[in-house]
């Protein structure tokens, strides 16, 4: 099936003394949304950035939207500031939530897509009650915290499984997969149901933002027309 594939570069793996430059550099070379990693130091081993770094980018980025992946516990406290600060859509783990359904109708209230996460070992299950209210699942094929890890593979059945409740919904819901993306596995991924695909190290690791980007469109367009 032809699919509308967004590349996703993560700014987690971009240089945080010249921000602005790096997010304006990858939407010149061809990226489709900014992924914005929050993480505090709690949910997840690693403490990252906030809504003062995402009203700081938004002026950078144009019409492409920005795409927060909270790794925060508690997480309704944190959602209208990143509205404010300028966020498109707001993904959060269901872990990190007291009451999912809630925290899913504060980021609808706040003007944003809401998106539910998926670590390798979280069950599906979640999605039995809230996939109707979704606009985004992102599944994590790394364990959250760090950029640069291996692609589990693990994964990828799980990502068929939510390609099959997605398409049974008959509802446009992006279907996002976030850790170890490379131009030599995103048609394996693609190939699974995934639509949109974060990658830092991948991009921001690279000489040539474009040439990088063009790679793994290029490796998308093969598993189209294979």
């Amino acid at each position: 099936m032809s699919r509308n594939y967004q590349i996703a570069p993560s700014i987690l793996s971009a240089d945080f003394a010249r921000l602005g430059d790096e997010v304006r550099a990858v939407i010149a070379a061809g990226a489709d949304l900014i992924h914005f990693d929050v993480m505090d130091n709690h949910y997840v081993p690693n403490l990252t950035i906030g809504p003062m770094v995402c009203s700081a980018i938004k002026p950078h980025v144009g019409t492409t939207p920005i795409d927060v992946h909270l790794m925060v516990k508690p997480v309704d406290a944190i959602i209208p500031e990143f509205a404010k600060a300028g966020a498109n859509i707001i993904s959060f783990h269901p872990e990190a939530s007291e009451h999912i359904d809630r925290t899913i109708a504060l980021i609808r209230d706040c003007g944003c897509r809401p998106g539910l996460v998926f670590n390798p070992a979280t069950p599906l299950s979640y999605l039995d009650y809230t996939l109707d209210k979704l606009d985004l699942v992102l599944l994590m094929s790394v364990n959250p915290g760090f950029g640069g890890q291996k692609f589990i593979d693990g994964v990828l059945p799980k990502v068929a499984e939510v390609r099959r409740r997605i398409d049974a919904s008959g509802k446009s819901i992006l279907l996002e997969v976030d850790g170890g993306i490379k131009a030599d596995n995103i048609a394996k991924v693609a190939a699974a149901g995934a639509d949109t695909f974060v990658a830092g190290s991948a991009i921001y690791g690279a000489n040539d933002y474009a040439a990088a980007i063009r790679n793994m469109r290029s490796a998308l367009t093969s598993h189209v027309s294979a």
